[in-house]
């Protein structure tokens, strides 16, 4: 009966004019700045902040928390169509999308990630009704141990994301890693690995690197393969719909990656783009056909697209209920509601009732607004396949250099985006996936973090992360991931040795 009241106060307060009209302005805009690549929903949530002065403090909720979440479902636009993905958190879509996009399936790949986004926003939502208070209590009882235990396990995930060998994952994870401690170091206060330059004290930009490592280096792949685009593209809703197969694929996919991206939300400091990479690392590792990934599988796009979109939800759980900001964009929400002398914390449910429940049906409000812009627009998208490779590549370009510099007004990072770029074709020559280094890019700085944290509270003693017993179930977790991982590699390479025998008597 309270869930009932609650949820028809939170209706009142979503359909007020004013709180829709910003809604649909917030997820409307979200959605632009996920096609266009390089742009960054931070800049554009920073640059629209001074507005929120003048709005009423649940109407700028609104706006920013869409912002927030309809930037996931356009940068899956860009992800499928260009390999330049709008979001970090849409940069697994690449590995998958792209291929299907190559294979004259864009429309369904399109198609595909909004029911995925649609899907995973709805648990997402329903985990902020249902659980918040009870995951809130849960996330509480995480400490530095727990989330080092959790951030293994991202990267040994991470390793098993590569189409390749697992030695040359694992190598991409160590190279991700060693990039995330580039800057100064939070401790002391000392810059390391900077060599010299003053802009690295800042750390390596992730939209730098994940412009270079996915955008530009596909972009001087194909540059010997540049020629006019004469590829009859059906944009027919009928050529948009996927086969019976690929529906069957998408239901586990979906559930699970949902599920994952939940989970992750709740835990601040990891966010979408961690689930995303974790539900593509389960699906490859669960699947009886794993060389399908990378080649456009459906499962591919399913699973992540609804994992960092139920991780866009759930993560206003911890930012909500506990006024922990997840990341530098919860902060600014965060922010927007301290300038009108609101304290985000367990008491918005009993102080703010009707600011808290009003954004929570205003997620309803504002993906559903999503799906009827994304749906239509798909044909408008895919014709994008048309355009003269000599025209779109250098607007590629142009955007990803305008998108980059736009974040922090540095020309640096342009020149970040080149080198990555050049050095993302030769480990594509190589044959080394870029995915993992990504992953281990956002997790290096988080794991050294609650490492310190953790071996700082415990006086030295390694005994923590085992006297503890979450953060002893997600290490035993990870050894048998661990195990699982070589005994799969083992069996599959047997398996070639075997074929390769056969076919040679």
């Amino acid at each position: 009966m309270e869930l009932f009241d609650n949820v028809m106060l939170g209706l009142t307060t979503a359909f007020a004019w004013n709180n829709l009209l910003w809604c649909i302005i917030g997820v409307s805009l979200g959605t632009l700045i996920g096609v266009i690549p390089g742009v960054g929903t931070l800049a554009t949530m920073s640059l629209l902040f001074p507005i929120t002065y003048v709005l009423e403090p649940t109407a700028a909720l609104i706006m920013l928390a869409g912002i927030w979440y309809g930037s996931t479902y356009g940068g899956s636009t860009a992800s499928i169509l260009l390999n330049l993905p709008g979001t970090p958190a849409n940069a697994v879509t690449c590995l998958d999308g792209f291929p299907m996009a190559k294979q004259g399936r864009a429309g369904v790949a399109l198609l595909m990630t909004t029911v995925a986004s649609f899907y995973g926003a709805t648990v997402g939502i329903l985990m902020m009704m249902l659980f918040s208070p009870l995951v809130a209590e849960v996330a509480f009882k995480f400490g530095p141990a727990e989330y080092f235990s959790i951030m293994v396990l991202g990267l040994v995930a991470a390793s098993v994301v590569s189409s390749g060998s697992a030695i040359k994952g694992i190598t991409m994870v160590v190279g991700g890693v060693l990039l995330g401690l580039v800057g100064t170091d939070v401790n002391s206060g000392v810059a390391r690995f900077d060599f010299g330059f003053p802009e690295l004290q800042d750390g390596v930009q992730i939209v730098a690197l994940a412009m270079g490592l996915f955008g530009l280096t596909e972009i001087i792949a194909s540059i010997n393969h540049v020629k006019s685009a004469d590829r009859k593209i059906d944009v027919s809703m009928k050529a948009m719909l996927p086969t019976r197969d690929e529906i069957k694929r998408s239901w586990g996919p979906m559930a699970r990656g949902s599920g994952l991206g939940s989970f992750f939300g709740v835990l601040p400091g990891v966010g979408p783009t961690v689930a995303a990479f974790m539900a593509y690392a389960l699906e490859k590792r669960t699947s009886k056909t794993p060389e399908r990934f990378g080649r456009g599988a459906i499962e591919g796009i399913m699973a992540p697209e609804s994992a960092n979109n139920a991780s866009d939800q759930a993560s206003f759980i911890p930012t909500m209920t506990l006024g922990i900001p997840g990341s530098v964009t919860m902060a600014l929400i965060i922010g927007a509601l301290m300038v009108h002398g609101i304290q985000p914390g367990p008491q918005m449910l009993t102080e703010h009732p009707d600011m808290f429940w009003g954004l929570v049906m205003s997620f309803w409000i504002g993906n559903i607004v999503l799906v009827i812009l994304n749906v239509p627009m798909i044909g408008l998208w895919v014709r994008v396949l048309t355009i003269p490779y000599h025209i779109l590549y250098p607007a590629i370009v142009m955007f990803i250099c305008i998108g980059t510099y736009a974040v922090n007004n540095n020309v640096f990072d342009v020149y970040a985006v080149l080198v990555f770029g050049i050095a993302g074709y030769v480990l594509r020559v190589l044959d080394f996936e870029p995915a993992p280094l990504l992953l281990g890019y956002v997790l290096g700085p988080m794991l050294e973090e609650n490492f310190r944290r953790a071996m700082l509270l415990s006086r030295g003693s390694f005994q923590v992360f085992i006297e503890r017993p979450i953060s002893m179930w997600v290490l035993l977790l990870t050894a048998v991931l661990l195990v699982w991982g070589v005994w799969s590699s083992l069996r599959q390479r047997s398996s070639a040795t075997m074929t390769q025998a056969l076919e040679s008597n």
